[in-house]
């Protein structure tokens, strides 16, 4: 059996630059990055046969999964990404700080490491979900933060594959069991 992750292509939506921004822009910026379009290119499935689509039911992976997998695809809210935390404020950082900020929270902010709980909860219901229908080759189009432990349970349960910090945005990642 094989699991074949996407991350969703390219968001036609660049980072804030040489200017600092506060938390309401950032928290704008957000939104706009989920409601922007995507830069479409190419994902190589490889030789398998993949036999279904998992895929977020956010419009930048669903419109991935459409042009990259012409089969089935069951889109999913359980496959959306993490929420980004709490933002909000007059106070002006570069962008980067804001960055380094939110990926801070994943261990200091009581919120974020509960959207985090919620989230490997989700991943649980998809693999179980896929698993129950028996021993298939399935392809998962998602998100970057979602992908991590996605990965992380696939190895869990007894799967190989390759390691990543950040999932390349419209790379295939394969695991097998």
């Amino acid at each position: 059996m094989k699991i074949g992750l996407v991350r969703h292509f390219k968001v036609s939506h660049e980072f804030p630059t040489g200017r600092s921004v506060s938390g309401d822009d950032m928290k704008q910026w957000f939104l706009d990055y989920d409601a922007a379009d995507i830069i479409y290119g190419s994902t190589p499935l490889g030789k398998t046969e993949w036999e279904e689509c998992y895929c977020s039911d956010m419009p930048r992976a669903v419109k991935t999964a459409e042009h990259i997998y012409p089969g089935t695809i069951h889109f999913m809210e359980e496959l959306r990404e993490i929420p980004s935390p709490p933002l909000k404020g007059k106070v002006k950082l570069p962008f980067i700080l804001w960055a380094i900020w939110i990926r801070c929270c994943s261990v200091m902010n009581k919120q974020t490491r509960t959207e985090i709980k919620i989230a490997k909860r989700r991943i649980n219901k998809v693999l179980d979900e896929i698993f129950a229908k028996g021993e298939r080759d399935i392809l998962i189009v998602c998100h970057a933060a979602l992908m991590v432990y996605l990965r992380k349970e696939l190895i869990r349960r007894g799967f190989g594959g390759p390691k990543f910090k950040l999932a390349s945005n419209g790379r295939l990642y394969i695991f097998e069991r």
